[in-house]
């Protein structure tokens, strides 16, 4: 890059905004600020790296060395980037990439599900501080039948070995036989607490995967799978940590 920077428009285009001629009608419109200030200017130029860029109020990763994932983690993998006694870790999935990632939280070596990695280092920060409280969603498998006031006394609290601990929603998704498929959203990140919550109200997890961390959910990323987050949920994630 010179030193002069990048056309404004072409830094949103290659960040996934839309076609160059999108962008430049975005600009047009009054949409797009650079570092706190409507840009309505064609030829502006920016510093990809450094310049926080929004549209419609929402934040837009530009920067060429910022890389944002989302990893569907498979069970008997540790949520780490390597492992002294050669187990399966995180590493393993992105060994050929040249960033340093690194995992945003952990999952249980024993629960699959929806993990982010990025190198961005400061968004990584303020997800993992308890004092954003970002809620995190799980599916369970428990054996029933399923109490009509389980939710209510999860909602309530739950009194464990380490305190009091809640759930901001519980609800049934499903049920076969006696199996039942049920969802949880907290936003605390203790060691193991979906487990112990439920095992304490007596209802051991037979199976446990999270499907969503704040506005990001799984989908369809299957086990050992990485995706690349898209522009609008990176501009979520920024919003909801206030970055």
């Amino acid at each position: 890059m010179d030193l002069q920077g990048v056309r404004l428009q072409k830094v949103l285009a290659g960040a996934g905004v839309g076609s160059r001629r999108a962008c430049e009608e975005l600009i047009a419109e009054g949409r797009v600020e650079v570092d706190g200030a409507t840009v309505r200017e064609m030829g502006m130029r920016v510093d990809p790296d450094t310049a926080v860029i929004r549209v419609d109020g929402v934040r837009i990763a530009v920067g060429v060395r910022n890389v944002h994932l989302a990893f569907n983690k498979p069970l008997g993998v540790l949520s780490a980037m390597s492992d002294a006694r050669g187990r399966p870790t995180l590493g393993d999935y992105v060994a050929n990439r040249r960033e340093r990632l690194f995992h945003v939280g952990r999952l249980d070596v024993d629960t699959e599900g929806l993990l982010l990695l990025t190198n961005d280092g400061d968004l990584a920060h303020r997800l993992a501080h308890p004092s954003f409280e970002i809620p995190k969603t799980y599916v369970a498998e428990i054996v029933g039948p399923v109490p009509r006031d389980l939710g209510r006394r999860l909602r309530q609290g739950v009194e464990l070995e380490d305190g009091l601990a809640t759930v901001d929603s519980f609800r049934v998704l499903d049920r076969a036989g006696s199996r039942f498929m049920v969802e949880l959203v907290l936003h605390e990140g203790r060691n193991r607490l979906v487990r112990r919550l439920l095992a304490a109200e007596g209802f051991p997890v037979q199976r446990l995967a999270r499907t969503k961390v704040g506005p990001v959910s799984l989908g369809e990323l299957r086990p050992g799978r990485l995706r690349p987050l898209t522009s609008q949920e990176v501009g979520d994630l920024y919003s909801v940590v206030a970055l």
